[in-house]
């Protein structure tokens, strides 16, 4: 029940190690959305970077390198975001984080993005994360993403 809470932040993951992981993160993903719309909430969903695009018209999640532990959740993932588009009531926001998420604190110097990949020179991006939560809580502070997806990273 989520009655009195105006802002909803979820990283609902039901385990990479699921067998049926996408399955369960639909599932999970639409009960939350469900659960916000009742509430009269936002939601801001912190999903993954497989949805991203790595170049115009192709997702990282569809390219032959993608790790194959992480696909089904990915691919959950960006089921999710695609679900979360055609919602007509709910104020929403999704986060992808950039392709490297690594331990660390806060440096407090990132850029933010869209749909795409985000590159650090010829490299995928990275950031903490420290500075992922610091993204999400910015955020859920000053809203400036309603119904759009975003990505941050260095």
């Amino acid at each position: 029940m989520l009655k009195g809470h105006d802002r909803v932040i979820s990283a609902y993951n039901p385990g990479w190690s699921a067998p049926d992981i996408h399955d369960q993160y639909l599932k999970g993903a639409s009960a939350i959305v469900e659960a916000a719309n009742a509430a009269h909430s936002w939601l801001l969903v912190v999903g993954g970077a497989g949805s991203l695009e790595i170049a115009p018209g192709v997702q990282l999640v569809d390219t032959p390198d993608f790790p194959a532990e992480w696909k089904q959740g990915a691919l959950a993932a960006r089921d999710g975001l695609t679900a979360l588009r055609r919602e007509t009531t709910l104020d929403w926001r999704f986060v992808s984080p950039p392709v490297f998420l690594e331990p660390g604190e806060k440096r407090g110097s990132y850029r933010l993005g869209g749909d795409q990949v985000l590159f650090s020179g010829d490299k995928p991006a990275g950031i903490t994360v420290g500075d992922l939560a610091d993204g999400v809580l910015n955020e859920a502070e000053t809203p400036a993403h309603l119904r759009q997806r975003f990505t941050l990273g260095y």
